[in-house]
Parts: structure tokens; sequence; C-alpha cells
């Protein structure tokens, strides 16, 4: 994944004075710094766990607005995070990254209710269109208009 700056970014407007947070979970250390570099320039806030079990141990559970998560990890994968989240009516929005082209895991995630499934390597886009997705479903963020430059990122 490329983490130049973003350029095409479309710009995101919030009611908060920040962006909302966002995990990322996933075993290969590389891929959840390099996600967590191009959020991090844009303004978000992002803590990565290197598995599902960390994840549902840590405080960020209770205010993640967007989880990113892998599909094949050891211990839990990702599809039975999503399964224990949604027993738990802990709904957060859920990107699922994987390397594998998996049409079974596929279709087994997007119905479970997560927004997206990217192939790795996914572009920029494809994975900030995915968040702002996810954002959407939440309500917390709004596309801004060219007047209302306040809470903005690029």
């Amino acid at each position: 994944m490329n983490t130049a700056p973003h350029n095409k970014f479309v710009r995101w407007s919030i009611g908060a004075s920040k962006l909302p947070p966002i995990s990322v979970v996933d075993d290969d250390e590389s891929v959840g710094e390099a996600i967590k570099s191009l959020l991090a320039s844009l303004g978000f806030g992002v803590e990565v766990f290197n598995s599902a079990e960390d994840f549902l141990n840590s405080a960020r559970l209770t205010d993640t607005a967007c989880l990113i998560a892998d599909v094949r990890m050891p211990g839990m994968n990702g599809l039975q995070l999503q399964r224990f989240l949604n027993t738990a009516h802990c709904w957060i929005p859920i990107v699922f990254i994987s390397a594998h082209d998996d049409g079974e895991a596929r279709f087994r995630a997007l119905e479970g209710g997560a927004v997206d499934f990217l192939r790795k390597p996914f572009s920029e886009d494809a994975l900030l269109s995915a968040i702002k997705c996810a954002l959407e479903t939440r309500g917390d963020v709004t596309e801004g208009s060219d007047q209302d430059r306040s809470d903005e990122v690029r």
C-alpha cells in the first residue's frame, strides 16, 4: 500500500473537533503501521492491534468508530471477531482486508454487516472510500462544502 500523502481525498466535515477513532486489527505489523500512517496523516486517531483478542481486551472497543480487520489471523480470525461483536450487540462498522481472494469469506463478511471487503494490496482511495462509508453509517461524517473549511481533512 502506498502511504504517500493522499491528494485526491474527499474532504470530510464533522461536528466534533477531531475525526472519529479508527482501530486496525491485523497480525501483519507492516500492514497495520502503513494504514495507521496514512490515516494519522489525515487527522484520524488510529490504534493498531496485532490480534482480535488484543482489540477486545482494550479500552478502544467502546469508542471505535470504524474497525479495519484482517480476515485471516492466528487465534480469533476477523470473521469470528465480527460474529462476537454482532452477538454482543457491539455495532462497529467493519472494513475487512485480506490477502486472499476468498469468495466465501467475502460473502460471510458482507452478509454479517461489513461495510466493505478489500483485497490486499488495495489502493488508498479504496480504503478511504470504505472508511467514509463506515463513518457515514454511524452518522459521524458528512461531505464538506467549500464554504465549511473548519474541522476538514483533505
